[in-house]
């Protein structure tokens, strides 16, 4: 029989938890009635850890505004993707 591994301290310890993974809770923020993310950290079967972000956003009545908004928030995701990135990157001498 294998013993399958303890729950971390953050993992949700319900029915999040399956295949393999741990899942913590849904840390959510709210601009009511403009905004909402949602992250949850994850760790994999494999012992990889992740964290999964959900974005909404209210957007602009109008098309051109509307792609303004679009064109923006992909800016900024793809900033904070590649900090989020580089911080996770090992440093030489350093262990991971």
């Amino acid at each position: 029989m294998t013993r399958r591994p303890e729950h971390p301290a953050w993992c949700g310890r319900d029915h999040r938890c399956n295949l393999g993974e741990h899942r913590s809770e849904d840390i959510v923020v709210d601009v009511a009635g403009r905004a909402r993310a949602v992250l949850v950290r994850v760790r994999t079967g494999a012992g990889r850890e992740h964290a999964e972000v959900r974005v909404r956003v209210a957007l602009a009545p109008g098309e051109i505004a509307a792609r303004r908004q679009l064109v923006g928030l992909l800016g900024d995701l793809r900033q904070a993707v590649t900090r989020a990135a580089i911080a996770a990157r090992p440093r030489p001498g350093r262990a991971a």
